[in-house]
């Protein structure tokens, strides 16, 4: 009976990962449309529509009584045709991608011939630089990379802000207020940095980066709302609304006057709702 259990459990919790593989797909498709450059490529009057589609059969009776096999069926057709509505939008995704890494290849390229002309070895930087001109390079590399930013050249910045990050972590000696001022420099990169990820949606990875350069950022300042509210908009992305409502908690008792954090909050909420409705329903019919 034990081993009965477990196989039950087992089935119920495979069951439970391609659903939420299907909802999380329709989730991440409608996001596209919100792109900042090439949203407007797609088609909303078809896309939507498909998408409702395609949600409310997932909780029809016949959606939430599908086994995996239906379920798969299901993501394999709808993937085939919101691919067919969003090629336009990927193409040029593509394309923006390949100037990035012309722009990222031209400015590695102008930055090794400066390091050249400096004697400055680029994989092996150990001069013991006096503070001013340390900074300097932190603070060049940082300007380089928000110039690259406003330009929408977000991987590019994200590599420049990283190169400001290796030059911050060589400071020696350094006074009290020194380090204060290092430790402010280094929390602006990695919040910018965690901005570039989110805002690079179509790498595999961008929202575990974006959330992995928050937690730095929450290192030196625990306190940050910044952080706190691009970590929560990270979790939201990836489904996940408790860890997310938990930073916007955070964030609303240190700056209650912030208007975007209770906006993402009333979006939260309702995600964990929903979610608590679906899943109630899902086990009634199981053990029904």
């Amino acid at each position: 009976a034990e081993a009965e259990l477990a196989a039950a459990d087992s089935a119920l919790a495979g069951l439970a990962a391609k659903r939420n593989e299907l909802e999380g797909y329709v989730i991440e498709t409608r996001s596209l449309r919100a792109h900042a450059k090439h949203g407007g490529l797609i088609d909303g009057s078809q896309l939507e529509p498909l998408l409702d589609s395609a949600e409310e059969w997932l909780y029809s009776d016949e959606g939430e009584s599908a086994g995996i096999e239906a379920l798969e069926s299901k993501m394999a057709e709808l993937k085939q045709q919101v691919g067919a509505l969003t090629a336009e939008f990927h193409a040029a995704l593509a394309a923006e991608r390949e100037q990035e890494e012309r722009a990222l290849d031209a400015s590695d390229a102008e930055r090794l011939r400066d390091k050249a002309a400096a004697g400055e070895d680029e994989d092996h930087d150990t001069r013991r630089l006096k503070f001013p001109d340390r900074m300097r390079l932190v603070l060049k590399n940082k300007e380089e990379g928000t110039e690259l930013f406003q330009g929408g050249n977000f991987r590019p910045a994200a590599a420049r802000y990283n190169k400001a990050l290796t030059h911050a972590a060589k400071f020696l000696d350094l006074s009290p207020d020194q380090r204060t001022e290092v430790n402010a420099v280094k929390l602006s990169l990695h919040l910018n940095i965690a901005m570039c990820w989110l805002k690079i949606t179509d790498a595999a990875n961008n929202l575990e980066q974006a959330i992995r350069s928050c937690n730095d950022a929450l290192e030196l300042d625990e306190a940050n709302v910044k952080a706190l509210y691009r970590r929560a908009t990270a979790y939201e992305a990836k489904g996940g609304y408790e860890e997310a409502k938990r930073d916007l908690e955070r964030a609303a008792a240190i700056a209650p006057d912030d208007k975007a954090v209770p906006k993402l909050m009333l979006r939260v909420e309702a995600q964990i709702k929903r979610q608590e409705a679906k899943e109630k329903k899902m086990w009634s019919k199981a053990f029904s």
